[in-house]
């Protein structure tokens, strides 16, 4: 089953705007089954819809459009799809009730304009947007199906889910299985990990298994993917295979996240962790608290930036910071000194220089220390990431959950029970 995905907006292409909608709807379509095999993004212009809707529709079974269904000028897609496939507009009832029911809960004034969004093609499906006014269409081409989505996510994507994905089992099913499987690793390069398990999975892509490697700074992620009835075996006895090869670098699979990892632990050793950072300004706990269930074993995070702050919340001494807040030293004292404030299992701790400026020759822009505390001892790490500020944070922020990744491994190790 082939799929096209057209997403309309002029925001888009003048970077103003991320484009999140190709990542999000790929995913979904690939796993339903369905091979994306075009996706592009055109201007807010009649024409560029027109030619881009035109020429997907007579390649493509199924053809996805975002944006373009608002009440504003450049909202064209619902008119200019009705005028190539030269059907009328008609007005749909029950949106237009949904429309003034969305105002009048709300107690705001409704412009007359956004009845436009009741207009849709003749013989077209309404699929009915619960956080929005403008309705998704589904409309038959020649083909197979034309969908169009509103352009804002937080409609998109439960629109989606609800109603298109039924939809499209119902009217258009995949016409062979695909099974996908996806394994996260952290600390080993790409070529490293291609080398570990090429081998290994031969025998396995003979019978048609595909492999596919995604690197990020720090993190490798090997996609698997494998079709029809033999698939799930496949993927499965492929799976074995790749944790044998790599189970000391591994930390989850498909949508997994080192923080969901580390907090899922914490909760079955029934420990707490806290965290004193100062590079990373809060974003290890924000990306701790961010999980569910984390308020049961994340009991406190400190920013302290200035030396001012270690020194008045941590007690970190002053001829320490003094010497250079970016250092051994003060990461172990930070991490120490945090988990015995609150008593917790564990501790980590991060200082050093995201840049572009505050660099030396001695610690050039990029150094970093990441510490890791417990009743056993401290452990401290030198790292280098040279990046932009927001990366260096997430990747710093990936080295420091990674340490008690690392720690659970080593006990499981030392216990037999890998």
């Amino acid at each position: 089953m082939r799929a096209e995905l057209i997403n309309t907006g002029s925001e888009l292409l003048l970077g103003r705007v991320l484009n999140t909608h190709q990542q999000w709807i790929g995913k979904q379509l690939t796993e339903a089954g369905y091979e994306l095999a075009i996706q592009q993004t055109v201007p807010d212009t009649g024409s560029s819809i027109e030619v881009a809707v035109s020429g997907a529709i007579e390649r493509s079974e199924l053809v996805i459009v975002t944006g373009g269904l608002g009440p504003t000028g450049d909202d064209m897609t619902r008119q200019r799809i009705a005028e190539f496939l030269e059907v009328s507009l008609v007005e749909h009832q029950e949106t237009r009730d949904r429309i003034i029911s969305h105002f009048q809960k709300r107690n705001r004034p409704m412009p007359e304009s956004v009845m436009v969004q009741a207009q849709v093609p003749e013989g077209s499906t309404v699929l009915p947007n619960e956080h929005g006014t403008a309705p998704g269409l589904a409309v038959p081409t020649s083909k197979g199906w034309l969908i169009l989505l509103p352009g804002p996510p937080r409609e998109l994507r439960p629109m989606y889910t609800a109603y298109v994905a039924p939809f499209l089992i119902e009217e258009l099913p995949p016409t062979r299985q695909m099974v996908t499987r996806t394994i996260k690793t952290m600390g080993i390069g790409e070529s490293v990990v291609e080398e570990c398990i090429n081998k290994e999975l031969s025998k396995f892509v003979a019978k048609g298994l595909e492999i596919g490697y995604c690197a990020r700074m720090g993190e490798v992620d090997v996609r698997m993917v494998a079709y029809g009835s033999s698939g799930p075996r496949l993927i499965k006895e492929s799976e074995v295979i790749v944790r044998q090869c790599l189970e000391k670098y591994v930390f989850g699979v498909d949508e997994d996240r080192l923080e969901d990892f580390v907090v899922r632990g914490l909760t079955e050793r029934n420990q707490t962790l806290v965290v004193a950072e100062s590079c990373t300004g809060g974003y290890l706990a924000h990306r701790l608290t961010n999980v569910s269930g984390a308020s049961a074993v994340f009991l406190a995070g400190h920013c302290v930036y200035s030396n001012e702050s270690k020194e008045s919340i941590l007690g970190l001494p002053r001829t320490a910071l003094e010497k250079g807040a970016v250092s051994q030293s003060v990461a172990r004292e930070m991490a120490e000194r945090i988990r015995v404030l609150h008593e917790a299992d564990y501790a980590l701790a991060t200082t050093g220089i995201a840049g572009p400026t505050g660099g030396t020759e001695e610690k050039p822009v990029g150094t970093v220390y990441i510490a890791i505390s417990t009743a056993q001892g401290t452990r401290v790490i030198k790292e280098f990431n040279s990046c932009d500020r927001e990366t260096f944070k997430h990747v710093t922020s990936q080295q420091a959950l990674n340490l008690i990744r690392r720690e659970w491994y080593k006990k499981t190790r030392h216990s037999g029970g890998l």
